[in-house]
């Protein structure tokens, strides 16, 4: 595991100017993948609400913008605690605060204006999700912290990250009832598979400096945790259908294909490997939201 990294300085990135590119890479933009991840649960819950199309094409925009505002805005959050840790984790020593190349309160103006871009986007939402979103600020404020004291992080960021189901789903019907908080149990279950899947990255280093996480704890049986979080979130995109009279809801069920294979192909000593099988997630998160839009047919 010496030496690996997941950030890519090459592409684009090497192409922007010089001054923004510690920014860009503190913000992730370099792999899009968070966005995909965050963004996913949000156009799930707006999909299900079967709002007219001009509306939901309106908030699926919406959303995506306000998806690379939160990620960055986590992102920044999240290294800013963890500064200190980062320098001792291979993947993680090159993040830009941890290697010094941005100073921790510029990192914190970067964070004010990715919030006030978030804030834009949650204005033209109603009134339902004004209160939402307080709840998500609390998440993202708190989720780098449970990494101390809890080896449930994961589980803390799959309430952090799927929290755009419920959102999206109060912003296109107006309510939020037991479809959408079935299909937030869905997004829970998901992001803990893929974020356990994720950890297993670090965990030498994680186990070195004593950081807790669910890759951790259940590293005698990663493939059957891993599966069992899936199976979870199949069910529960399963029970969404049902409580939303979904048309056509077998087609949920083509995330099975998906998830599933991920599990049964983890190896947690491969950081390279697990980095692939997290990333196919994207693949999962569209074949989904592939099937709540042929309800909609």
């Amino acid at each position: 595991m010496q030496g690996f990294t997941d950030i890519v300085e090459q592409g684009w990135i090497a192409r922007a100017p010089s001054a923004w590119r510690p920014y860009l890479l503190l913000a992730r933009l370099d792999r899009p993948i968070g966005i995909w991840l965050l963004w996913l649960p949000g156009a799930w819950g707006i999909l299900l609400a079967r709002a007219p199309a001009a509306e939901t094409v309106r908030l699926l925009i919406l959303f995506l913008v306000g998806a690379v505002a939160m990620r960055a805005a986590g992102c920044v959050v999240n290294d800013w605690w963890d500064r200190d840790i980062d320098r001792q984790v291979a993947r993680t020593a090159r993040r830009p605060l941890a290697a010094g190349a941005i100073r921790p309160f510029d990192a914190l103006l970067f964070l004010a204006g990715l919030l006030t871009v978030a804030l834009g986007v949650l204005l033209q939402l109603n009134p339902l999700c004004w209160a939402l979103g307080l709840g998500i600020l609390a998440l993202v404020a708190l989720y780098p912290l449970a990494k101390r004291v809890t080896w449930w992080p994961q589980l803390v960021m799959g309430f952090t990250f799927g929290f755009g189901a419920p959102m999206g789903y109060a912003a296109a019907a107006g309510r939020l009832d037991a479809a959408g908080l079935a299909l937030y149990g869905a997004a829970i279950f998901w992001d803990l598979g893929f974020d356990t899947i994720y950890g297993f990255q670090d965990i030498e280093d994680d186990v070195r400096i004593g950081v807790k996480s669910t890759s951790r704890r259940f590293a005698h049986m990663p493939r059957f945790f891993v599966g069992g979080a899936y199976l979870l979130a199949v069910l529960c995109l399963a029970a969404a259908a049902q409580l939303a009279a979904l048309p056509h809801p077998w087609l949920l069920l083509g995330a099975a294909f998906v998830l599933l294979p991920q599990a049964w192909a983890l190896r947690p000593s491969d950081p390279a490997a697990c980095l692939r099988l997290f990333r196919l997630n994207a693949e999962a998160g569209l074949l989904v939201a592939a099937a709540l839009l042929a309800g909609r047919l």
